[in-house]
């Protein structure tokens, strides 16, 4: 019993050092979405209403 405990403490500890450094880069990375919306404008613009 004392291995398994020790293997799943690993585990949850691999795995919320894991989501902590992707959450991390995903803060700190610089914003491209202004220039993703700016791309799109145009398509959007043009779409012609339903009906």
């Amino acid at each position: 019993m004392k291995f398994e405990n020790l293997m799943l403490h690993s585990l949850f500890a691999a795995c919320l050092l894991v989501c902590v450094l992707t959450l991390g880069a995903m803060v700190t990375a610089p914003n491209f979405t202004s220039a993703a919306v700016a791309s799109n404008a145009p398509v959007a613009t043009t779409a012609q209403p339903a009906g």
